[in-house]
């Protein structure tokens, strides 16, 4: 299914898409930077307190809106027509990509109210290895969109 209107307003869209991904991506990038400093804060902390400050307007103010934006003009530009081959694979590994962002996102979510409850559930170690999560499948996302390797 492909919306026709869809076809006039494309390099907005596009463009839209990609300040809004652009965003997101950045929350995700220093999102689980802020849990590698937040997990040694002693809880109770000034510290530990200005982070969960950061981290709750982070994820509220710029992560959560730019995750709808991407997924919402992300749909529109899949509904334009001629955007998408649809018997092209890569975009199957763009989505799964998508998804899999999505989920490290609701993960980082349920992470914080963890911490706001001054929980650690994971050590400083897991927080680095999250924090390189985003980097590759940003990676994988921008070689499928853009190379369209198959």
């Amino acid at each position: 299914m492909t919306i026709d209107a869809l076809a006039g307003v494309y390099p907005w869209v596009k463009a839209l898409h990609l300040i809004s991904v652009i965003a997101w991506m950045a929350g995700m990038f220093y999102l689980p930077r802020l849990y590698v400093y937040h997990t040694p804060a002693p809880a109770g902390s000034d510290r530990s307190e200005m982070l969960k400050v950061m981290e709750r307007r982070l994820l509220r103010a710029i992560i959560n809106p730019a995750m709808a934006a991407t997924w919402l003009l992300g749909l529109c530009l899949v509904l334009t027509p001629g955007v998408i081959d649809w018997s092209a694979g890569w975009w199957h590994t763009k989505l799964l990509s998508v998804l899999l962002m999505s989920g490290l996102h609701g993960h980082l979510a349920a992470a914080r109210k963890s911490f706001e409850r001054d929980e650690r559930k994971h050590s400083e170690r897991y927080w680095r290895f999250a924090n390189e999560v985003p980097t590759v499948l940003m990676v994988v996302i921008v070689i499928m969109v853009i190379v369209r390797p198959f």
